[in-house]
């Protein structure tokens, strides 16, 4: 979708919800608290976003993140979840790595970092967003996306992970599953959509997407019913990350046999591994009201705080190593294997 959709949608003020707000960079780290629980460091690197209540461990019973996170990177400062994706890297010829940096979306110019999150009851191309959806619960948590993909047709089991090649900031089409093969000018954006029907039952289940699913047809956007095994319609969170690739356009860095030279944290070449965590954090039922209430993008009923509020929460790293600069590996990587 081109920005010019997202105005249309705009103007046309439904009267139900959709929420987009930007949320800082919170802290880089090779950290994983859904997947690997207690691990330090976890296998690779990831960017996190949200609340300070995120840690080593963050276990269901540990309590609400939404009562124990003191402040938030996100613009909804009653939001106080965490959302992470993995890190992208840019391997130049000689073989060294570099951080790619991630840039705000248009209209959030001066946050640090950091993504666009969207909850929606409807997938963008419904002007009216009409659909009921029931919020995340308390203890919520899933994944979408597995990091050990590497071919298309594992990457087919989930059907809104892509890759968006800006032409500028406002590109939204076409999008592909894989990486770009040519530099884009103004960077990538990766694009993730959570599964929209949930078991009703479980926050979390062992591989922490088995109590989620996509409706029996298509993808949210066709508003499909849900599955009776997951009758319960949640709503389509959505990720936009925007990496600035730009600054690595020179084909003389590129691997000299012309192959793109973009590598995720837990070294695929391919981008059919991208993948992206979540743990609900919303404070009370914040959340649910927005749902129920006619916001739009912007919603006037949910507490707010400026992008200057946004970029002072964080927490310090634990993990004591290098990620930025060039690196001789990836972080927790060694010659091609993990350290």
């Amino acid at each position: 979708m081109h920005m010019k959709s997202l105005t249309a949608l705009t103007l046309a003020a439904p009267a139900s919800a959709l929420i987009r707000f930007g949320c800082s960079q919170l802290v880089v780290e090779r950290l994983d608290p859904l997947v690997t629980p207690g691990v330090n460091p976890s296998p690779h690197l990831h960017q996190i976003i949200g609340g300070n209540a995120f840690n080593v461990t963050m276990n269901a019973e540990d309590g609400d993140i939404g009562e124990m996170a003191t402040c938030t990177t996100c613009q909804f400062s009653e939001d106080f979840s965490n959302y992470w994706t993995a890190v992208l890297f840019f391997k130049a010829r000689n073989g060294t790595y570099h951080r790619v940096p991630q840039v705000p979306n248009v209209g959030f110019e001066g946050q640090k970092g950091g993504m666009t999150v969207y909850y929606m009851q409807d997938g963008l191309a419904n002007y009216e967003q009409t659909s009921k959806v029931t919020a995340f619960k308390t203890g919520f948590r899933m994944l979408i996306g597995d990091a050990s993909y590497r071919t298309k047709e594992e990457a087919n089991r989930f059907r809104q992970i892509t890759y968006t090649c800006l032409q500028d900031l406002g590109t939204r089409y076409p999008e592909t599953m894989d990486f770009p093969k040519e530099p884009c000018p103004a960077g990538i954006m990766a694009n993730v959509r959570f599964p929209t029907c949930w078991d009703g039952k479980n926050l979390d289940s062992p591989d922490h997407m088995s109590h989620m699913s996509y409706p029996e047809l298509g993808t949210f956007e066709n508003g499909g019913p849900c599955p009776e095994s997951h009758p319960v319609r949640v709503p389509q969170l959505m990720y936009e990350v925007i990496w600035d690739t730009s600054k690595f356009n020179d084909k003389e860095l590129w691997p000299e046999d012309g192959s793109q030279p973009l590598v995720w944290s837990m070294d695929d070449t391919s981008g059919f591994g991208s993948h992206g965590d979540y743990m609900f954090g919303w404070k009370g039922d914040s959340l649910q009201r927005a749902m129920d209430s006619p916001c739009y993008v912007n919603c006037p009923m949910l507490a707010t705080q400026s992008i200057e509020e946004m970029n002072k929460c964080s927490v310090p790293n634990v993990v004591d190593e290098v990620v930025d600069g060039w690196l001789e590996s990836l972080p927790g990587f060694s010659g091609g294997e993990h350290a």
